[in-house]
C-alpha cells in the first residue's frame, strides 16, 4: 500500500470553490481502481490549507490515476486556485520487526 499526502494551500477567496470541486469529484475519484481510500484535511491553524490523504493499492496505480482523464480535469482545475505550489508526498506503513 502507498499513502499519499497533498497539501495545498488556497487563495482565501477560493476556498469554496475547491470545496465544490472536491465535493464533485471526491466519489469518482474513490472510484478509481487502486484507490482504497481518500480523505480531506483542513489545516487547524490556517482554514485555507488543505491535505488530501488518500490509499492506494501501489504506485503504479497513483501514477495510472495521475495519468487519467479525471485527474486532467481535476488537478488543473485545482491548481488554478492555489495561493502556492502544493506539496505532495509518498510514504509506505513501516511493519516493526517482532522483537
Amino acid at each position: 500500500m502507498l499513502i499519499r499526502v497533498v497539501r495545498m494551500t488556497f487563495m482565501i477567496e477560493h476556498t469554496a470553490s475547491f470545496l465544490q470541486l472536491f465535493r464533485n469529484t471526491e466519489g469518482r475519484i474513490r472510484q478509481i481502481p487502486g484507490c482504497q481510500h481518500l480523505e480531506l484535511w483542513q489545516d487547524a491553524d490556517t482554514p485555507h490549507i488543505y491535505c488530501t490523504y488518500s490509499h492506494w493499492d501501489s504506485e503504479a496505480a497513483l501514477n495510472a490515476y495521475r495519468k487519467s482523464a479525471l485527474f486532467g480535469e481535476v488537478w488543473p482545475a485545482t491548481k488554478a486556485l492555489f495561493a502556492a505550489p502544493a506539496q505532495a508526498f509518498s510514504v509506505q506503513p513501516v511493519i516493526a520487526p517482532a522483537t
